[in-house]
């Protein structure tokens, strides 16, 4: 196997789990969606990655595109910030 491949699939697992967790401590909704699909990304960028094009493909326009989009129209019909 090849180091690079390995060394790009950490390196989003890496940015996947510090999206998680400032996604969960943000108190800023609209900033946790973001946080929330930069999370995404990086699992879309390690399926790629791992020889599952497919995956990502499919992956992307859902988790990064559609999720997000519906969230924002869901935090506009409430408070942005929690308590």
């Amino acid at each position: 196997m090849e180091v690079v491949p390995i060394s790009i699939a950490a390196i989003a697992a890496l940015l996947s789990i510090v999206a998680t967790y400032l996604a969960v401590r943000s108190r800023d909704l609209l900033a946790a969606v973001v946080f929330s699909a930069v999370q995404s990304t990086a699992y879309a960028l390690i399926y790629y990655v791992l020889m599952a094009p497919d995956i990502a493909l499919v992956y992307i326009p859902v988790s990064v595109g559609i999720l997000p989009a519906v969230t924002v129209m869901l935090v506009k019909k409430t408070e942005r910030y929690e308590e």
